[in-house]
């Protein structure tokens, strides 16, 4: 058996190892994708901590019991504990069980949630600084209401100190998180 980084969340059996190992390339495209995000070959546009605690935020806003989420938030306060504790914090402060939003298209009105919006509270923006507390916002964004993500979102990312590229590194990573959380969801189903 492997121990990729879904095997370690999900704690991997050997019924689980054979069925993962039925979809090899997925498998290895994940933890690739893993590697990618968490051990680049360049952290000059998102730092290390950065990763680490927005993908402690993300992953929390399922819940601290979430797998995923105990993981990340384990690696976030080894990164930076006062950080990741303000993260972890305002991630349980902004949970919910979304998505939330409203179609602007003719004829999705009637698919239209309200929930919650998400501003970073100022003792974390404080504590984080604009960039960081910016980062957060955007995550809670694609995470809990993705059909209002706009240009005047990324245009308060640039606001707050992030490049286009660290932008796209920052939207992926919260991509990959959700398609992570999804897998290890269903082995742990299956399981």
């Amino acid at each position: 058996m492997t121990q990729d980084v879904v095997d370690r969340i999900v704690g991997v059996t050997p019924e689980l190892d054979a069925l993962r190992n039925r979809r090899p390339v997925t498998r290895e495209q994940l933890q690739a994708s893993f590697d990618a995000l968490f051990a680049p070959v360049s952290d000059a546009e998102v730092s290390q901590a950065e990763r680490e605690i927005v993908a402690a935020f993300t992953t929390a806003l399922a819940g601290a019991d979430d797998p995923t989420a105990r993981f990340y938030a384990a690696r976030a306060l080894a990164a930076d504990p006062e950080q990741g504790r303000i993260a972890l914090d305002e991630a349980a402060r902004s949970a919910a069980s979304g998505p939330f939003g409203a179609y602007t298209e003719l004829g999705l009105q009637s698919e239209n949630t309200d929930g919650a919006r998400y501003t970073p509270s100022d003792a974390a923006v404080a504590a984080l600084g604009e960039r960081l507390a910016a980062a957060l916002a955007h995550a809670h964004l694609l995470v809990l209401r993705p059909r209002e993500a706009s240009g005047d979102d990324l245009g308060r990312l640039v606001e707050s100190g992030w490049s286009a590229d660290g932008i796209i590194t920052l939207s992926q990573l919260v991509s990959f998180l959700a398609f992570q959380q999804r897998v290890v969801t269903g082995l742990k189903v299956l399981a």
